[in-house]
């Protein structure tokens, strides 16, 4: 697909996920009916209706092209496509039914191993994230859509990374010490590489966690803005594994953490 293909594809979508956004924050208003997974995870009816009006909209923009998604994925089907769409959408199912803020719906086009389209929807924050190529990243908020490219918004010399749990390990903090961390923050979900590819935060390390669907919306937002996205060993991070597994990442802001 060229540039003006992914363009239209994703400004296609802009619609169907702020009518997912105001669904996820209504059906939560009138009450979830929450299940229990396999894996023991919860899983709410907004989590499946969001997931029906993303998936509606995709296959008529995309039929051709399948797509995997956290709420119907055959975890026992190995993964063998090239091409295909990754949706999560409410990541942050435990943040959504606890009523906070920063739960998000997310879809991503791969593409050979790469993200390259990705929406990400934070709706308490009435905020909407989408990039459809390299330096194509953008935010709507407030009716305003203003395009996004990792530009510092901290203070100089002052270092801020992202974590998912209060204390990270000390494995972890060793990382963040090499590049003068000095203030720690934790958020959930995937709008953590949202507030990186923004620039408001400058860097998430994390240890092999979660799976594709949970990253690949928020990845190709990221990149595309200008971030630097590898594998805590340095290695690309890449996308349509058979088993979802993610491996470790590290996500820079940019190279230099204070430019």
């Amino acid at each position: 697909m060229n540039k003006s293909e992914l363009k239209i594809i994703a400004e296609s979508l802009i619609n169907t996920f702020n009518e997912a956004a105001k669904e996820s924050i209504e059906l939560y208003n009138q009450g979830l009916k929450i299940e229990i997974k396999n894996d023991n995870s919860p899983v709410s009816n907004g989590d499946l209706r969001v997931n029906e009006i993303i998936s509606k909209k995709i296959n008529e923009l995309t039929p051709n092209i399948p797509i995997i998604s956290e709420e119907t994925v055959n975890l026992n089907k190995k993964n063998k496509e090239k091409i295909f769409w990754l949706i999560d959408p409410i990541d942050g199912t435990k943040e959504y039914i606890a009523g906070k803020n920063e739960y998000t719906l997310n879809a991503a086009l791969v593409i050979n191993t790469v993200p390259v389209l990705g929406l990400v929807s934070a709706p308490k924050k009435k905020q909407l994230f989408f990039s459809y190529y390299p330096d194509e990243s953008y935010l709507i908020e407030n009716n305003i859509t203003k395009k996004i490219s990792c530009s510092k918004k901290q203070p100089k010399n002052k270092i801020v990374a992202l974590s998912s749990v209060q204390e990270p390990s000390s494995f972890i903090l060793d990382i963040l010490k090499k590049y003068n961390v000095n203030s720690i923050v934790k958020m959930a979900s995937s709008y953590k590489f949202c507030a990186i590819a923004s620039g408001d935060y400058d860097i998430y390390a994390a240890r092999e966690r979660a799976n594709e669907w949970d990253y690949a919306a928020g990845h190709a937002v990221a990149i595309n803005a200008g971030a630097i996205i590898t594998t805590l060993e340095g290695e690309k991070f890449l996308y349509g594994k058979e088993d979802y597994k993610n491996p470790s990442i590290l996500i820079k802001r940019s190279n230099n953490l204070n430019d």
